[in-house]
């Protein structure tokens, strides 16, 4: 009866409703994966400007970054959404200059703000000494932060870049609210259309479980690529055949 029951639920599903949009679906993965990482890309970029103004010893640099970390990581990234592509972007060029500028713009300060935070802690997690013995080598403090204290801070900071990553990814979903041609948009489409909803919901939360899974496997293998017990397979297969194992 149980077996008879889930045949007769997977009737009621069309799947013929996401057949049938299915280029409108594929056009949102795009413009899902393209919001993301170019939000992610500038957002690194930015937050790490942000992260070491976070720890200037100069007032002048010290309280701008605080303030803009505090603003964007305290208020709701629909707002910021809202007043950049309603208010902001309108002001400063007259015109609205699409969505993909504004959701790329919106995610990228939003992202920042978190990532700033991110690199702030992760180098001053380090001993303060390494700091000090580049200092003493005559190394100046960008190449000393460059080549010495970021290059290690790094290690650390993989899991949560890549927890930031995958809420952008989802946070991106958004975007929609300016008429972005996303994933969550195809879904609206679709069941604008057919009045059903079970079907273009489900999908896209299927094609967001899906990107956020590949990011998870992805983010997994960097971070054990820069553990600090990561052995190349080459190097571990010759480790073996040395000791016999």
């Amino acid at each position: 009866m149980r077996t008879i029951a889930i045949l007769e639920y997977f009737d009621f599903i069309r799947f013929d409703i996401i057949w049938n949009y299915r280029e409108l679906y594929f056009r949102g993965l795009l413009v899902t994966i393209a919001l993301t990482a170019v939000g992610y890309t500038c957002g690194i970029i930015l937050g790490l400007l942000f992260g070491l103004g976070k720890m200037s010893e100069r007032k002048w640099i010290y309280y701008p970054a605080k303030w803009y970390v505090d603003f964007f990581r305290g208020t709701p990234l629909l707002v910021q959404i809202l007043l950049i592509h309603t208010a902001l972007i309108p002001t400063l060029f007259g015109h609205s200059l699409g969505f993909f500028v504004s959701g790329s713009i919106a995610l990228m300060l939003n992202s920042a703000a978190y990532i700033a935070e991110i690199f702030r802690a992760g180098i001053q997690s380090l001993d303060k000494g390494q700091m000090e013995a580049a200092r003493s080598l005559g190394m100046p403090h960008g190449v000393a932060m460059r080549q010495i204290i970021l290059p290690q801070a790094f290690r650390r900071m993989v899991p949560p870049l890549g927890n930031e990553l995958i809420a952008l990814l989802k946070d991106s979903s958004l975007v929609t609210v300016i008429a972005a041609t996303d994933i969550l948009y195809a879904a609206k489409v679709t069941a604008g259309a057919y009045f059903r909803f079970w079907e273009p919901y489900l999908f896209a939360a299927l094609l967001y479980l899906i990107l956020t899974w590949v990011c998870t496997k992805v983010i997994a293998y960097v971070e054990n690529r820069y553990s600090t017990s990561y052995i190349p397979a080459k190097r571990r297969r010759f480790f073996m055949r040395k000791h016999g194992v």
